[in-house]
């Protein structure tokens, strides 16, 4: 990508990537009857934790950009 977002330039958000495609292979290993409940649960947690990182990035105030950044801690 030529371009470089305020969001990818924290290390915090690489972490958070690698622990999102880690829940998705550790769930894949889950088995299937867990498919629409702990599967679908830690996904969207690992997912959570990773997009709110972004949009807390691109947040203009300060307040603003650690209430996303609390909201990702509680989706850990």
């Amino acid at each position: 990508m030529f371009l470089k977002l305020n969001h990818q330039k924290l290390e915090v958000y690489t972490y958070s990537r690698a622990f999102t495609l880690a829940c998705y292979k550790l769930t894949k290993a889950l088995p299937v009857e867990e498919k629409f409940g702990m599967i679908s649960q830690i996904r969207r947690a690992a997912l959570s934790v990773h997009l709110n990182i972004a949009e807390g990035a691109s947040r203009k105030s300060e307040v603003e950009r650690k209430r996303y950044y609390e909201i990702s801690r509680g989706s850990m």
